[in-house]
């Protein structure tokens, strides 16, 4: 079965974007964007709240408006633009860009749908307000995060805020030269309470 991953940049005090819904302190620098690019290599299908669709619009058109992006960058939307996308919003009455599509029904079915299909790659969930969702359901596998050294004081956390405990194995670390640090969790099935 297809593995779901939940992955974020964060504040070293939990925060995707602080209490303003800023988020510039999470820009990564050349190594943590190539980490990112060799990261979504290995996803088939990205499902996203309304906040990051919107946000991540912007990679569907760069291209065309810089003729100058450097190869990085080039490289990354190579990778984003073909992924299949699926926008919860209930709000949103249309999504634009390429493979994307708008879910407004339960996300319980339509991860298990996208379980079912055939693939070898992962499904990954953007947005902590679904992906708080999606651990509510006990549908993530894996949590990602790269650690920014900045403390925002409050606004939109990483992790859910949910009164159940949950069971995670450390299985990767790494050390970015510019002192970030990535995490990656495991979620330990049978251990929930």
């Amino acid at each position: 079965m297809r593995k779901v991953t939940y992955s974020m940049n964060v504040s070293l005090d939990g925060y995707i974007a602080g209490p303003d819904g800023d988020f510039a302190w999470s820009e990564p620098d050349d190594e943590v964007f190539r980490f990112w690019i060799d990261d979504i290599r290995g996803v088939d299908v990205h499902v996203l709240g309304r906040r990051l669709y919107e946000t991540m619009l912007y990679w569907e058109t760069v291209d065309q408006d810089d003729p100058t992006l450097d190869e990085a960058t080039r490289e990354w939307v190579a990778l984003w633009n073909p992924l299949p996308k699926v926008v919860f919003s209930r709000t949103l009455t249309s999504v634009q860009g390429k493979n994307a599509r708008l879910v407004s029904g339960n996300l319980v079915e339509e991860i298990e749908r996208l379980r079912a299909e055939p693939g070898d790659g992962e499904i990954a969930i953007g947005g902590a307000t679904l992906a708080a969702q999606a651990s509510a359901a006990g549908l993530i596998d894996e949590y990602r995060s790269i650690i920014y050294p900045v403390l925002v004081g409050g606004g939109n956390p990483f992790f859910p805020r949910h009164e159940r405990r949950e069971d995670l194995e450390l299985v990767e670390t790494r050390t970015f030269k510019s002192k970030f640090v990535y995490l990656r969790h495991r979620v330990v099935r049978g251990a929930t309470t």
